[in-house]
């Protein structure tokens, strides 16, 4: 049932990081009425554009993220020669990538890497049955390597300690202000995240209104000051681009790893310091739904190498431990 019905959502991902945007649709669509720079890729094995490319989705609304009905996935992005906007398909086992914007021929050059080519799936061996059939049931996924580094630490951030609802409405909110419209001909209401320097310049009044507490705030301000020094980060291997991230006060390994999950790809990068995984996992491989972190740890440790990996197939199989509490209430301290 793996892939039905959604799982409780975590700050984590969402659904193991899934959108329905498969491709499978009965007719091709009809091509965007703005023609935009094209690329053909051929992956190496089979991919699944929702599974790859979800994590990198923050919300139903985000401005930054769209899967359209024709089974595409388009997304904007700061690339470092200007906004882009990227539109994904895949039939017949062939990838088509679309672009508009300065950054259109970065995103195109980046794309095989964004959709799992520095990626080895086959590295992975499972040591649980239920992690082995969620790999089987799941064949089309592969790590996304984005090769930006501030557009996954600044949601990142904005998801501490919050809900995934306070977190998305807040990058929603701050995006749709302060970005610019995507370039070409994109779904409505997407839009580029800011640069640097307009994060900078948000007013304190804005950033509350958006809920985002001056803690919060604070760590984003000081990262948007060192953007290109954080940036370099992605030339590094994974544990030192989090040790570059980490130096910046507020940003600690549940950021940086949500962080390089994304930019980097790593396969190895475990969520440490998150409310619900721990439990999660512990109660996925050993029923134990009060594990802690060295608990879960322990039981990932047969995956060192790919415990990120096996995270997110323990994630997507759906097996979570049962309420023992209503849900927690949405905060919005906009309204104070």
């Amino acid at each position: 049932m793996a892939g039905r019905f959604d799982p409780r959502p975590t700050r984590t991902t969402v659904r193991g990081g899934d959108v329905a945007a498969s491709g499978r649709v009965p007719r091709p669509a009809a091509a965007p009425e703005t023609a935009g720079r094209t690329r053909v890729w051929t992956p190496p094995g089979p991919l699944d554009l929702g599974l790859v490319l979800g994590p990198l989705r923050r919300g139903s609304g985000d401005p930054t993220f769209s899967a359209t009905p024709d089974g595409a996935v388009w997304r904007t992005s700061r690339t470092p020669v200007g906004p882009g906007t990227l539109r994904v398909s895949i039939r017949g086992g062939v990838v088509e990538g679309q672009a508009w914007g300065p950054g259109a021929d970065w995103l195109l050059d980046q794309l095989p890497r964004m959709l799992g080519e520095l990626d080895d799936p086959a590295a992975f061996e499972p040591r649980h049955r239920l992690v082995a059939l969620t790999r089987h049931r799941r064949p089309g996924l592969r790590l996304t390597r984005t090769g930006l580094v501030m557009e996954s630490l600044i949601p990142s951030i904005l998801e501490q300690k919050v809900t995934t609802g306070e977190a998305y409405r807040a990058w929603r909110l701050l995006v749709r202000k302060y970005g610019v419209p995507a370039p070409g001909p994109a779904p409505a209401r997407m839009y580029v995240m800011p640069e640097p320097r307009t994060w900078a310049l948000i007013p304190s009044w804005e950033w509350h209104r958006a809920g985002v507490d001056s803690k919060r705030a604070s760590t984003v301000l000081r990262a948007v000051r060192v953007a290109r020094r954080l940036e370099e980060a992605v030339h590094f291997d994974p544990p030192q681009a989090q040790a570059r991230l980490e130096l910046v006060s507020g940003i600690g390994p549940w950021t940086s790893a949500e962080t390089v999950q994304r930019s980097h790809g790593a396969a190895d990068a475990v969520t440490v310091g998150d409310l619900h995984l721990p439990g999660i996992v512990g109660y996925a491989l050993a029923g134990d739904r009060d594990a802690d972190d060295a608990v879960m740890l322990e039981l990932l440790e047969p995956y060192a190498g790919q415990r990120h990996r096996a995270a997110r197939l323990i994630l997507l199989s759906g097996r979570t431990p049962p309420r023992r509490a209503p849900r927690m209430p949405r905060g919005d301290i906009g309204r104070l």
